[in-house]
């Protein structure tokens, strides 16, 4: 059997996190920095202890639930994943399909023993103290990641079985975190202390986001076509645009404070409509400044890598300009412009958390929360959702691009 060396060496780095790096920290309280617990202590703990018993079944009786959850979120799991596998791939996939299965049940297995852990100090220690997922945790979910992501590659697994499986990983962990059992995780009742706070905070998020996005659109698509067809315009108008991205975005969203504050108070009509030097205005400006770039660059590569074969068939098919735009160049250049459009939402998802600073709101704001108040569970919390975000525009995009593969004939 062929060793994979990407293998060895994943597994390599997460049996090192696990012996080395601590899986979850605790702290007496909010404020104080935790101390570091490894995987075998934390094992060591939730296991059946001799000396222990005593006086404790209440106690035993969560050891033995602990155990049986995990066995069973192990096997359960695993058999998912190697049928599904098995009849994607209409075979048995041997080692990678167990990698696949084995990696899906562990990241949810992890969680719930970090989950269990912070159950049994609360129980037994103090109410106050916080358990928090330490690096190893980190670490070993990202190694974990890594591996099933490259065998699902070695399987040559498709897009959707490749979404499948995340789907299962994602699934499994929303279902161990709905059912109650990481309650007592700090990040968790950062969760329940601010859960009031966090759905508009999304909202806003989103909102920052599409508000972005709308400008950016109708103002980069034809900059990108008008771009294409002139290499004056081009000179003049890319530099400027690659200035913008090398500004730190603080430092735009304080650029724009004064001359927004000045034309609210110069036009009563924009300070109604709710453009001043804080708040929404400058980051909504300042992100779509940011977002101009790919925008305009995606759409002039596009438009660009369209064979001239192509157009000149079109142009002795009587076709005109509009005809040959809407009919052949944009059908041929909807991947390369949705890719330019993919890269500009992705980011205005991150920059938009700095957009907090400004009083704009959003995700950011529970995140600098979380920062200015050294709570690191509650700069997670802000910062979990806008990955998430992320991710999920991300394969939306993925979707589209497939589909705009599949109309124009293209492989995908």
């Amino acid at each position: 059997m062929r060793i994979d060396p990407a293998g060895v060496l994943l597994g390599g780095f997460g049996l090192a996190a696990g012996l080395a790096l601590p899986l979850v920290t605790v702290a007496p309280n909010r404020l104080v920095s935790g101390q570091g617990v490894s995987l075998w202590a934390v094992g060591q703990r939730l296991g059946p202890q001799l000396e222990q018993v005593t006086g404790q079944d209440a106690w035993v009786a969560d050891v033995s639930s602990t155990a049986l959850a995990l066995a069973l979120a192990l096997v359960v799991t695993s058999l998912l994943m190697l049928s599904l596998i098995a009849f994607w791939r209409k075979a048995a996939m041997g080692p990678d399909g167990m990698t696949v299965a084995l990696g899906v049940a562990l990241i949810p297995a992890l969680l719930l023993l970090a989950g269990r852990y912070a159950l049994h100090i609360s129980q037994n220690e103090s109410t106050l103290s916080r358990t928090a997922l330490g690096s190893g945790f980190w670490v070993m979910v990202l190694v974990v990641w890594l591996a099933v992501s490259s065998a699902l590659q070695r399987l040559r697994a498709g897009w959707a079985l490749g979404a499948g499986v995340r789907a299962v990983i994602a699934g499994c962990v929303l279902a161990a975190l709905a059912l109650g059992w990481c309650d007592q995780l700090s990040l968790m009742r950062e969760f329940a202390n601010h859960a009031d706070t966090l759905g508009a905070a999304v909202l806003r998020h989103v909102q920052i986001v599409v508000l972005t996005l709308l400008p950016a659109l109708c103002i980069g698509l034809p900059l990108g076509w008008m771009v294409n067809r002139s290499t004056r315009l081009r000179q003049w108008l890319l530099p400027p645009l690659n200035v913008i991205q090398t500004i730190p975005s603080i430092a735009l969203f304080g650029l724009l404070m004064v001359p927004l504050a000045w034309a609210a108070q110069a036009w009563p009509g924009l300070a109604a409509m709710g453009v001043s030097g804080i708040g929404l205005a400058p980051a909504v400006v300042a992100l779509t400044l940011y977002s101009l770039l790919p925008v305009v660059r995606g759409t002039q590569a596009g438009l660009a890598q369209v064979p001239g074969a192509v157009l000149d068939a079109a142009r002795g098919m009587g076709m005109g300009s509009a005809q040959m735009f809407w009919h052949a160049q944009l059908p041929l250049a909807a991947p390369v412009i949705l890719a330019g459009i993919r890269t500009a939402t992705i980011q205005t998802v991150g920059l938009a958390a700095v957009a907090a600073l400004v009083g704009a709101g959003g995700l950011g704001a529970i995140m600098f929360d979380g920062l200015f108040g050294s709570a690191q569970d509650l700069v997670l919390l802000g910062v979990l959702p806008i990955v998430g975000l992320a991710v999920l525009l991300d394969l939306g995009f993925e979707v589209l691009n497939r589909l705009a593969h599949v109309r124009t004939g293209g492989t995908v």
